[in-house]
């Protein structure tokens, strides 16, 4: 009887350090999942940085009320770690029968002691009329695509505005404006709309402040010829991303 007493308890011993063991294992596989979910997630949303970030469409965006003169009081670029423009101000149109949007901006450089204004433009095609916040932008001479995207906009006040330029075997480009219909907008709406942008792998150390006292005025610039340049500036302007 004790002999029998002793096996059944050996036996309760052993069943339930099996059942423990098990426990043990399935607690460490957890674990093991858990932290590859965590590690592996994040990897897995920003693996390919050749291509533009899935951007949220705009429902019943309306781009007539986008269109006419801006502010930028915020500019990020993935290419700089310091700002080099300020009096950054730009006008949009659009052209109903082609369907294209088209940009004047002008700006000067901040290491620029005379404050000389200069003029950049470029044009976007709007690839699908059902999706009007989304434009696209093929330059030969780049080989690749550019996109620009309307991620968020009141028209009246503030636009918010992605860039993305897609090249083969090449890191993506990426540039946001924050707008504003006026120089400044409230601290309140700046951070609203930048909290927008670390969605889209855009690092808000290197979102700067705009400058946008001390400026020539822009208008004769944006509608008619720009002056002759004594000294031809050839640096690049903020909408020309880098060639690899």
């Amino acid at each position: 009887t004790v002999r029998q007493c002793q096996s059944v308890s050996e036996g309760l011993a052993a069943a339930l350090a099996h059942v423990l063991c098990v426990m043990l294992r399935l607690a460490v596989y957890c674990v093991f999942v858990c932290l590859c979910v965590q590690h592996v997630s994040p990897y897995k949303r920003r693996e390919d940085k050749t291509k533009c970030p899935q951007v949220k469409v705009i429902r019943n965006f309306d781009l007539q009320e986008m269109m006419g003169h801006w502010y930028v009081v915020q500019y990020y670029a993935s290419s700089e770690e310091d700002l080099a423009y300020k009096c950054m101000r730009a006008v949009f149109s659009m052209n109903h029968q082609t369907t294209e949007v088209s940009l004047n901006f002008t700006y000067s450089y901040t290491d620029d002691p005379d404050r000389e204004l200069l003029v950049g433009n470029i044009t976007w095609v709007i690839p699908d009329p059902a999706h009007p916040a989304h434009w696209v932008h093929a330059e030969e001479s780049y080989e690749g695509i550019y996109n620009t995207y309307v991620l968020d906009s009141n028209y009246s006040s503030w636009s918010l505005l992605l860039h993305c330029a897609e090249k083969s075997k090449s890191p993506r480009y990426l540039s946001s404006f924050i707008m504003s219909r006026t120089s400044k907008l409230p601290p309140n709406v700046i951070s609203f709309l930048r909290d927008k942008l670390p969605r889209y792998d855009i690092d808000m150390e290197y979102m700067f402040p705009m400058l946008q006292t001390g400026c020539n005025a822009p208008e004769q610039l944006l509608h008619y010829a720009p002056p002759r340049k004594k000294h031809p500036n050839k640096r690049r302007h903020p909408l020309k991303h880098p060639h690899h």
